[in-house]
């Protein structure tokens, strides 16, 4: 399975109109194959980065499909849908990501993804990590055998913040770094106001916590809070 994750700049006054294309085309139409599947759909929140972002995660189930689906998109049947959104945003920049082994996504089945109905908000925390040069394995090991456990444990004595959801590399790695994105979902939205305007507690960075253990491997990630849609299929 692949994921191609994409971060648009949406005019500020054509939001409605951009999600509608997503929502009532682009959903639509990849549902009448089984090569690929919208994932989700969500707005950055205001106030917690650039204005008008929106970051659409699209799942496709190989290669092959990928390739169609490009074929789709530049001279087939997708083509005039894809000149309508270029006319709603300012740009986009997007990349292919693969879950790793042990994410919740990997087993994914393009089938089990929605294709319409409505549900309640939710936020989610999407970290994009950079792991030091070299370190991209022993960044992923630690992720699994620590970050990964230490959710799980909180989530079962009611003190997670976060439920992971899916951890993803990218396919081919661009830029400076490797890329890893975990993928959270936030259970206790009340407590984000903790978590942004308070001092991140000493036992928390101690020797033993991810949050100190961690930084032998990485010391460059960015956060993003992001809002779903009522009809977004992952929620």
């Amino acid at each position: 399975m692949l994921f191609l994750h994409e971060v648009h700049r949406v005019i500020g006054a054509r939001e409605e109109a951009f999600e509608a294309a997503y929502r009532d085309q682009w959903m639509s139409i990849l549902a009448e194959t089984d090569d690929a599947r919208l994932y989700c759909f969500l707005h950055h929140a205001h106030g917690t980065g650039r204005a008008y972002q929106v970051v659409t995660i699209t799942a496709v189930r190989d290669g092959a499909a990928y390739d169609s689906l490009v074929r789709r998109v530049q001279t087939g049947d997708l083509r005039a849908w894809a000149h309508e959104v270029d006319q709603l945003r300012h740009g986009t920049v997007g990349k292919i990501l693969v879950s790793l082994p042990w994410s919740p996504t990997a087993d994914l089945d393009l089938a089990s993804i929605p294709t319409g109905g409505e549900h309640q908000l939710a936020l989610f925390m999407e970290d994009t990590a950079w792991p030091h040069d070299g370190l991209l394995d022993d960044y992923l090991d630690a992720a699994r055998t620590h970050y990964a456990p230490s959710l799980a444990e909180g989530r079962h004595g009611g003190r997670a913040l976060l439920e992971l959801q899916g951890v993803f590399q990218t396919a081919f790695a661009s830029g400076r770094r490797s890329e890893v994105i975990l993928w959270q979902k936030v259970l206790h939205p009340e407590r984000i106001n903790n978590l942004v305007s308070t001092e991140i507690p000493p036992e928390y960075r101690a020797p033993g916590t991810w949050m100190h253990d961690a930084l032998r491997v990485r010391d460059d990630w960015e956060s993003r809070l992001l809002r779903t849609t009522s009809w977004s299929p992952q929620f």
